[in-house]
């Protein structure tokens, strides 16, 4: 077995606050090994779990916002999407790269994560586990603690500063082994073993794909956007999002771009806030103030009163209500 004198070996590791995640570092921080966390945040995952994992562990945590990067990586991936709009190996690789690129900078000596062979069949077999070391820039510095005796051993392993023998060789969509190692540890309180990405979200990567397809750029408030209300496309230049909901309404106000953006409301009845990024011409507002009717609770058959709000200016337009089940052709 192989001795690590306590603290002087630094090691950064990518946390998602989940079970495997926190496991990983605590079996290194097992053999004396300084473990740190390094999370990435966008639109599309937060770093909420990461934070809790570091509070209830003492695990210092580094948070990075890096949605420009991840737009870029996004636009052209080196390997296909999955199933939706994941591009989950060239995302690994992406954030491999930045943990790397702090590693250098403040002196650690290896990256880690809590990856498992044979956990996620596509992004977590040989084959992409290999493919993200080398697309990563840091080819054999990863290290990946619960499933590295079915890895080849490591340059990091060879120099000693891991003992192998203290790591683990678990494979697969079991998770027998990290609730055993989880109970030796002491942790009971980590989040279910489902996916907090909303690339892997079927309706989200719709509305991902149609932006895409339309804009050129995507200001991060139309990338939040896309997590609320309901979004239809009404010209290839116009777009719509409409609240379902007085929380999804609040939850909209707070991507709206008030230099930029038109923003609809009934006016006397209960209904949903509408904006439209980047505005549009007449005849779209028009069209974009009878949906709005139409998803109030003003009835459809007489003349009703939106507001709209443009920049500092305020205006109201008389429409009849739209009837919903004539907005799906819209619907994306």
């Amino acid at each position: 077995m192989i001795m690590v004198e306590s603290g002087s070996v630094r090691a950064l590791g990518l946390c998602s606050g989940g079970l495997d995640s926190i496991l990983s570092a605590l079996v290194l921080r097992e053999q004396g090994i300084d473990a740190h966390w390094v999370t990435f945040e966008t639109p599309f995952f937060s770093s909420d779990k990461a934070k809790k994992a570091s509070e209830q562990t003492g695990i210092p945590l580094t948070v990075q916002r890096i949605t420009p990067v991840y737009m870029k990586m996004m636009r052209s991936p080196s390997v296909q999407y999955g199933k939706n709009m994941n591009p989950c190996m060239d995302c690994h690789a992406l954030m491999f790269r930045l943990a790397g690129e702090m590693m250098t900078k403040n002196g650690f000596d290896f990256l880690f994560s809590g990856e498992v062979l044979g956990q996620r069949p596509m992004s977590q077999n040989k084959t992409s586990l290999r493919y993200v070391e080398k697309h990563s820039g840091y080819d054999g510095y990863i290290v990946r603690p619960l499933c590295a005796k079915n890895l080849p051993e490591t340059p990091v392993e060879k120099k000693g500063l891991v003992d192998r023998h203290q790591l683990f060789d678990i494979s697969g969509r079991g998770r027998k082994q990290q609730l055993q190692l989880a109970e030796k540890f002491g942790v009971t309180d980590f989040p279910a073993p489902a996916g907090g990405c909303l690339l892997t979200d079927k309706i989200f990567s719709r509305r991902l794909k149609d932006l895409f397809g339309h804009q050129e750029t995507y200001p991060e408030k139309d990338l939040e956007l896309l997590k609320y209300g309901r979004h239809l496309r009404l010209a290839p230049t116009t777009k719509i999002v409409v609240g379902r909901t007085c929380e999804d309404n609040e939850k909209i106000n707070t991507c709206i771009d008030p230099d930029t953006d038109l923003v609809l409301n009934v006016d006397n009845f209960p209904g949903p806030l509408l904006v439209m990024p980047s505005g549009g011409p007449e005849p779209m507002l028009m069209l974009a103030a009878g949906i709005c009717a139409g998803y109030s609770k003003a009835s459809n058959d007489l003349p009703v009163t939106v507001n709209v709000k443009e920049r500092k200016e305020y205006r109201q337009v008389t429409v009849l209500g739209i009837p919903p089940g004539e907005c799906k052709k819209f619907m994306i």
